[in-house]
Order: structure tokens, then C-alpha cells, then sequence
């Protein structure tokens, strides 16, 4: 049962990190904001870390119209 335990909290650790580590990479090196994989993985982030994402990818691409799920209600500016 231990086993079971440490192979199952092994794997939550990488998906965690892995998954992590590429919604990183899209909000704060990301050459476009309208990576499909990046706004997919935004979306599924919690709230704050959403909003932060979004705040990061405003200042990088300032000028440029919002990616879903940082656009406000007018579809037109960011969050």
C-alpha cells in the first residue's frame, strides 16, 4: 500500500512540475500570447494565478489584443 502511495504522489509531483513548468514558460517567455497549448493550461490555473499570468502577458504584449481567458467582457481588453 505504501508503494502505491509513493508512486501515485511521484506522479502527481511531475505532472505538477511539468505542466507548471509549461504554463511558465507561456506567460513569461512565451514568443506569441495566442499559444493554444499556453491558453488551454491558463485556463485550468486557479484564479489568482490566472489573473497574475495575465497581468505578466499584458506588460509583454502590450498593444496586442487578449488571449481567451485574460480578455475582459468586451473581448477587447485585458483583465
Amino acid at each position: 500500500m505504501q508503494k502505491i502511495l509513493q508512486v501515485v504522489c511521484v506522479v502527481l509531483v511531475a505532472a505538477a512540475v511539468m505542466f507548471g513548468g509549461r504554463w511558465y514558460m507561456y506567460v513569461a517567455r512565451g514568443e506569441t500570447p495566442y499559444d493554444e497549448v499556453g491558453i488551454a493550461l491558463n485556463g485550468y490555473a486557479p484564479a489568482p494565478l490566472r489573473a497574475w499570468g495575465c497581468h505578466k502577458m499584458q506588460e509583454r504584449f502590450f498593444g496586442q489584443l487578449p488571449p481567451y481567458g485574460c480578455a475582459g467582457p468586451d473581448g477587447r481588453s485585458w483583465l
